[in-house]
């Protein structure tokens, strides 16, 4: 397995170093640096150019949000180096607010945790957003959808189309648009319920929602049940 290197920008001096500590006892993990303030922490992200950055929103001197637009901006004009890893940007924070939330993914972040998640499930979420798949904590996801609904969702007799993704996203939904009761099976799916509270809401089967699940899945091309929802809002459906 590749060790993710891994960079901590957190401006609180106890949760910063309690998450160095924590990662830096599993072998996976290499912590290369860590700042307590964003300029010093963007300096960083250029010039070590780690897997991922764990970022803080509420930096003192610019927001985690800014931080994450400005690094992923100065790499647009650059030219592509295979040895160079593309560094992912992951969102720490207190605040679950739709602005807050919606804000961080328009920005260009890749994943998006809360504080009191606890280690086991930031590394999971490190995890998740260093294979290539944004990571929203269970919390907020809701926001995540609830947007995409508002924002990107047009209802139909038969079928929800979901517009204003990317080229590549756009195709596929066209294709294999969802229907109406995969889009009540996916909301559930995203508030949290299991197979069998989802069975029980909509008034049919366990196996019947499996298969909803495995349809979702399958239209949408991806492996998490979120992912549909962040594409979309990183695809410039929330300004």
């Amino acid at each position: 397995m590749n060790t993710i290197r891994v960079v901590l920008i957190e401006d609180h001096d106890l949760t910063r170093v309690g998450i160095r500590a924590a990662l830096q006892k599993l072998d996976e993990f290499e912590v290369i640096g860590d700042a307590r303030d964003a300029s010093s922490g963007l300096k960083l992200l250029k010039s070590t150019r780690p897997d991922i950055a764990i970022v803080d929103v509420g930096l003192p001197d610019m927001n985690g949000i800014e931080l994450t637009q400005n690094f992923k901006n100065s790499l647009a004009g650059e030219p592509e180096d295979p040895e160079t890893p593309e560094t992912k940007i992951l969102i720490m924070t207190m605040q679950d607010s739709e602005d807050t939330v919606l804000a961080a993914f328009a920005a260009g972040a890749d994943s998006y945790c809360m504080k009191d998640a606890g280690i086991e499930k930031l590394v999971d979420a490190l995890q998740s957003t260093y294979s290539g798949n944004s990571w929203i904590d269970p919390a907020i996801a809701r926001i995540v959808l609830q947007q995409t609904q508002k924002a990107a969702i047009e209802a139909k007799p038969e079928t929800v189309a979901i517009q204003g993704l990317s080229a590549e996203y756009s195709q596929i939904v066209e294709n294999y648009p969802l229907t109406a009761r995969e889009l009540d099976v996916l909301k559930l799916i995203v508030e949290g319920c299991s197979n069998a509270a989802i069975a029980e809401k909509l008034y049919i089967s366990v196996g019947t929602v499996k298969t909803h699940v495995r349809n979702i899945l399958n239209k949408l091309c991806v492996s998490d049940r979120t992912q549909i929802a962040v594409h979309a809002l990183r695809s410039g459906l929330v300004a």
